[in-house]
């Protein structure tokens, strides 16, 4: 199944319902507008294989983007509307983008990169005009509505950053086969989350991180409406379950507990009975917010542990999370292991480095040195994502840490390396350490931790412009909400940082 087939049998269904400004897009013209851009991707000389990007927000269109190059075959990108000029540029250079596509809202940091990205051949903005782009609107108008000839599965390549301080994209195995072939992942929702050509799915998260992406077109798969909320706000969710009636939602913790922070009268003010799945992943789940949303919604509430590498997939229902409280699930796909640092199993209930053995295929898209060190030490074709657990006598896995000093905060997930390599260059700052701290919302904010070079400068105004000067080059979210000063960080006479030593001092005893 694919939007053709959908708008074959239902043309005027709603495919994507924009939750802010209400605008609809019908299957007819999500098959019609992913076809035209397919087209025009011919037309510039993209084959199967070969690659886009695109930067959007959740626009009304970021799924038609998506089908377009889906249906053609191509490896895409999407992009973080967040990201600054270096980040971008580097994504884009690095994927080997030949089209890279944005909006207009988006045009000062989309322009700025072109200089940087000379294999772009073909730069597309919609809404409006920039200096290098071409107009979408004017590019598609007038290409045929109907499939292209050679019509084929592409697959995307989503980038997720290194603690070496570089993104890392993601590139799955793909054989770009028959588009209605649904793959394993279709396999695997319909199976657990039993979703239909009636259901309808609200997706409160940006569209370019990869589960809002790969479970909106599963849905769209079978023909369900997909609800997207330009930003997530608490009550402005529970009213959209209400007016559309939605049956599926996938959210993350901290949307949980700013939902559970409203007042009893706004909790109660919404009808959300027709809330049959309410998936949650991307970061661990507090105990007691996991058992007041049961509480609350019923046992409605599944879980999943998986990466954008999709070399495992573990669930857990809610009957099995209330006999396993804190579990991220037992394996659905791949066999998993629980290695110390020579590879070697440790049993049940001992914590070491989670591996998967017999899973999904991935590579790190230019970088051999990334994907070897994904995998078991032992050579056995095991591969990880580099967290850390445990798993209990019935086989349901535990996390106890995440990437070791990767920082979670509200489900994105934050490699503290990219701030300290910018922090460690200002002239003012002679050592530093960046590190989650916790954060009653969030789950963690990001912490500094500085040695200046004078003892003098340390204070407010040395921190206003250490979380200035870092905003000024990455994505805001990725920068220091807070700054400390010591006289010294501990280091190993070899120069290693002991972060460890320094974050254990802002978390309880036992985190």
């Amino acid at each position: 199944m694919h939007p053709g087939a959908i708008a074959a049998v239902t043309p005027d269904k709603p495919a994507v319902i924009m939750a802010g400004s209400g605008r609809i897009i019908t299957y007819r013209e999500l098959d019609e507008e992913s076809n035209r851009l397919a087209h025009l991707f011919r037309a510039a000389g993209l084959r199967p294989g070969d690659h886009i990007a695109f930067m959007l927000a959740n626009h009304p269109l970021f799924l038609a983007v998506a089908w377009a190059a889906h249906r053609s075959g191509l490896y895409y990108t999407p992009v973080s509307s967040r990201l600054q000029t270096d980040e971008l540029a580097y994504i884009v250079g690095n994927c080997g983008a030949r089209v890279f596509l944005s909006s207009a809202d988006l045009a000062e940091v989309a322009t700025s990169i072109t200089d940087a990205t000379p294999g772009v051949e073909l730069r597309l903005m919609l809404d409006g005009v920039a200096e290098g782009f071409e107009s979408y609107e004017e590019a598609v108008a007038g290409r045929p509505v109907t499939p292209i000839a050679d019509e084929c599965q592409g697959m995307d390549m989503l980038y997720s950053s290194g603690t070496t301080g570089r993104p890392k994209g993601v590139k799955l195995a793909s054989e770009h086969g028959p588009l209605d072939d649904p793959g394993l992942l279709f396999k695997l929702i319909q199976g657990l989350f039993a979703p239909s050509a009636d259901s309808v799915y609200l997706s409160p998260a940006p569209l370019y991180h990869a589960a809002p992406l790969r479970y909106s077109l599963t849905f769209q798969r079978l023909g369900a409406t997909v609800v997207v909320m330009e930003r997530f706000d608490p009550e402005r969710y529970l009213a959209l379950v209400e007016r559309y009636a939605v049956t599926h939602s996938q959210l993350v913790p901290t949307m949980f507990i700013k939902m559970l922070k409203l007042s009893p009268e706004i909790r109660k003010k919404y009808d959300i009975s027709s809330l049959t799945h309410a998936i949650h992943a991307a970061a661990p789940c507090p105990v007691p917010v996991k058992e007041q949303m049961i509480d609350w919604w019923g046992p409605i509430i599944h879980e999943y542990y998986a990466g954008t590498e999709g070399n495992g997939f573990l669930y857990v229902g809610p009957e099995d999370w209330l006999r396993h409280r804190g579990t991220v699930g037992r394996s659905l796909l791949g066999i998993v292991h629980i290695c110390d640092e020579d590879g070697d199993d440790l049993p049940p209930g001992e914590h070491g480095t989670i591996y998967f053995e017999n899973g999904g295929r991935f590579e790190y898209h230019g970088d051999p040195g990334k994907t070897r060190s994904a995998q078991d030490p032992q050579g056995r074709g095991w591969t990880t994502l580099g967290d850390i657990g445990y798993l209990d006598a019935d086989g349901f896995l535990y996390l106890t840490d995440r990437r070791s000093y990767m920082i979670i905060s509200g489900g994105v997930n934050i490699y503290p390396q990219e701030a300290e390599n910018v922090l460690s260059v200002h002239p003012k700052v002679a050592d530093v350490a960046v590190f989650g701290v916790p954060d009653e919302e969030m789950g963690e904010q990001v912490k500094a931790v500085v040695q200046p070079v004078s003892a003098t400068e340390a204070g407010p105004g040395l921190e206003a412009e250490l979380i200035a000067y870092c905003r000024e080059r990455l994505a805001h979210y990725k920068c220091p909400k807070s700054v400390d000063f010591r006289d010294e960080l501990p280091r190993h006479p070899t120069g290693k940082l002991y972060k460890r030593l320094l974050r254990d001092e802002y978390w309880p005893a036992g985190r």
